[in-house]
């Protein structure tokens, strides 16, 4: 701001009794801007004054505007030869012969704050998953079967070889590129102590070595990056959460205990949301504030996290509950651990962690976050709000629907058109929040990149004859929806209903899958995918992820996967069914619901304890896609039940025109009389 803007700003400050500076506002104002929509929301004024008159709160949101260009991803002109030159003189200057990006922060979040996108910054590449390796002659980026066909058009090839995270992984490549007495470089604040260790054994396999960096050399050449997320955090009281902070404290103390752990030191940012019942803004779509927390085997909690992101409510909330200390005191309280049995997490824990506690002799034991599974396990509260959630959300895709089918049938409605709809009918919830993720709205050959994002260069319309795939989900305050449906704009071919049918197959064999305690999801992950195979078809994602209680879309250790995964299903647990289908250049198919693990009655003469799953999602799987003669007589029977459980849920709430559409879309599906 200006001088007399300066002036004129504490001027307000003073007259409305703030104890904050300028300069201090200043500082807050880059932190929100860099949280989650911290360029269009404005509740982080509370964060400043709880009651401000209204020429404060004009000049704090004018004050914000005027900030924010400062504040961008790609600065104007972005030239990856450029960057990675950069890189390579910045390392050579340091001594090393390359350096790893990750694209992580410092908790391995699937949502990132802005700052951390470093691998977007040198790169061009925006998926969620994935590194680049950077060499004095050469360098590689990996990313999974998501992002195959993305990476190719994001990424120079001159500058990038484009590797398989998993078939062609990291280590591989380095065990090929790196020279005996070579140094990597890493940032070991952005590598798990797993990842750590497999570098370094690759690094020492060839005679090369791993060298933790104390600056990430991207934060050194990024111009511009913003700052560290201050997103207002906020209590998430026991309406929605179901158990107190209390119980839990003690629930997690316990279990520290018969682990013979003295502490634990939470680095997921949705374990301590979970432990503390609070709600953050620091990232996109899922409520969390980023920090750390240490548990003690005697319940109390340490929260190392920035006071400025507390409202005061929030303070008040927290006061009874865990002892308040800043970011940068995290290091010297690891330091005094020394005569301590410590849990680190395996799947988000820094190696910087393990480092800090190695150099105070503490007994450090890398395993599973103690929160992972009591957070999974959703208490009666959390699974009742998640159908009433649900329900609500099931409500907007419906009118969705209709909507779709009123105007796209001509041709001239585009992607971006059909996102925004979708997020506007949520909207018009009170207790929505935000998507839970960046809606997926695929047409034609867009749906058949898994983990498509929508931009202005690849935006098309929705054309009729091609199948059209949309996966969309909701953060409520009463919990977190995720929903995928496909349709078919005009006709569908034959092909399209084909494969349809049979993804709806194996979608319907996992929600009617009956089994025992100790089953993992890797299990059942065949059973999705068996009518595909049958065909000699397969889709290259997981079956069904973990879900969160207002918190990650995405929420571990549970999953339903090829992958290998000894995480047994627990009643409470909520997962994604997903199996999909996807033709390379045409069409995508997937057909996901949420489902919660809950006992069932076993079966008479049965001799162990049974569970199954209760779906959470209701809306109409597309009838025009289905050809009923693909299907068993108890499959149509399965569909048939689901499409009457949704007409009946929506019958009282629907106007006239919505239920007549309603009707239609869940009638029932016979076989053709032979």
């Amino acid at each position: 701001m200006a001088i007399s803007g300066d002036a004129q700003l504490a001027a307000l400050l003073e007259r409305n009794n703030v104890d904050k500076d300028v300069s201090a506002v200043i500082d807050l104002v880059d932190g929100v801007l860099a949280a989650a929509d911290g360029d269009t929301r404005a509740d982080w004024i509370d964060l400043i004054s709880t009651s401000p008159d209204d020429e404060l709160k004009a000049a704090l949101l004018a004050l914000r505007d005027e900030r924010k260009p400062l504040f961008k991803m790609a600065e104007d002109g972005f030239d990856p030869v450029e960057r990675v030159a950069s890189l390579r003189t910045y390392l050579a200057a340091k001594g090393v012969d390359g350096f790893i990006v990750p694209r992580a922060d410092e908790h391995q979040g699937e949502r990132v704050p802005l700052r951390a996108e470093r691998l977007e910054w040198l790169t061009g590449f925006t998926g969620s998953a994935g590194a680049a390796v950077v060499l004095a002659d050469k360098a590689a980026i990996f990313v999974d079967g998501r992002y195959t066909i993305q990476v190719r058009q994001e990424v120079s090839r001159d500058q990038f070889e484009y590797r398989h995270l998993v078939d062609e992984p990291v280590v591989g490549w380095l065990h090929d590129s790196l020279k005996s007495g070579q140094k990597l470089a890493y940032d070991p604040w952005v590598h798990t102590v797993q990842q750590a260790n497999h570098l370094r054994a690759a690094c020492e396999g060839i005679g090369a070595e791993l060298i933790a960096i104390d600056t990430n050399p991207i934060d050194a050449l990024w111009h511009g990056q913003p700052a560290m997320p201050l997103g207002p955090i906020r209590p998430h009281p026991m309406e929605y959460s179901g158990k107190s902070t209390a119980e839990k404290r003690e629930q997690i103390a316990g279990l520290l205990s018969r682990i013979s752990c003295d502490s634990a030191i939470l680095s997921a940012p949705d374990s301590i949301a979970w432990l503390l019942n609070i709600r953050g803004a620091d990232v996109s779509q899922t409520p969390l504030a980023l920090g750390y927390a240490i548990i003690h085997s005697d319940a109390s909690v340490e929260l190392f996290m920035d006071e400025r992101k507390l409202v005061s409510e929030t303070v008040e909330w927290l006061s009874n509950e865990a002892t308040l200390r800043a970011p940068g005191e995290l290091g010297e309280a690891l330091l005094a651990m020394g005569n301590q049995s410590v849990r680190l997490d395996e799947a988000t824990a820094g190696d910087w962690l393990r480092m800090q506690l190695a150099k105070a002799g503490a007994t450090v034991r890398v395993g599973r976050d103690p929160v992972a599974i009591p957070k999974a396990c959703k208490n009666d509260v959390e699974l009742e709000g998640s159908r009433k959630a649900h329900k609500r959300d099931g409500e907007k895709i419906i009118r969705y629907f209709k909507w779709l089918d009123e105007n796209a049938a001509d041709g001239s409605m585009d992607e971006r058109v059909a996102a925004d709809k979708l997020l506007s009918l949520r909207a018009e919830d009170p207790l929505f929040r935000d998507s839970s993720f960046e809606t997926i709205p695929g047409s034609g050959p867009n749906g058949a990149l898994c983990h498509y994002r929508n931009t202005p260069e690849s935006n098309r319309n929705l054309t009729p004859g091609e199948i059209f795939l949309v996966d969309s989900g909701g953060q409520y305050i009463d919990g977190t929806t995720d929903i995928t449906r496909t349709t078919v704009i005009g006709n569908p071919s034959q092909e399209h209903r084909d494969r349809f049918t049979r993804v709806l197959k194996g979608h319907i064999a996992l929600a009617r899958a009956v089994f025992p305690v100790g089953t993992t999801g890797q299990q059942l992950d065949t059973l999705a995918r068996m009518p595909l195979w049958e065909a000699g078809l397969d889709f290259d994602h997981g079956t069904g992820h973990g879900v969160g209680s207002y918190l990650g879309v995405h929420e571990g250790p549970q999953r339903i996967s090829k992958a290998p995964n000894k995480i047994a299903l627990k009643p409470g647990m909520i997962l994604s069914n997903e199996p999909g289908f996807y033709k390379e250049g045409e069409y995508g198919i997937r057909i996901e619901n949420l489902i919660a693990v809950t006992e069932i009655d076993a079966p008479i003469g049965a001799d162990r304890k049974m569970l199954g799953f209760e779906t959470l999602t209701f809306s109409p799987i597309e009838r025009k896609l289905i050809d009923p003669e693909l299907m068993t007589t108890d499959e149509l029977q399965w569909l048939n039940d689901y499409h009457a459980q949704v007409y009946g849920m929506y019958a009282d709430d629907l106007d006239e025109d919505h239920l007549e559409w309603l009707q239609k879309a869940t009638a029932p599906i016979k076989k053709k009389r032979i």
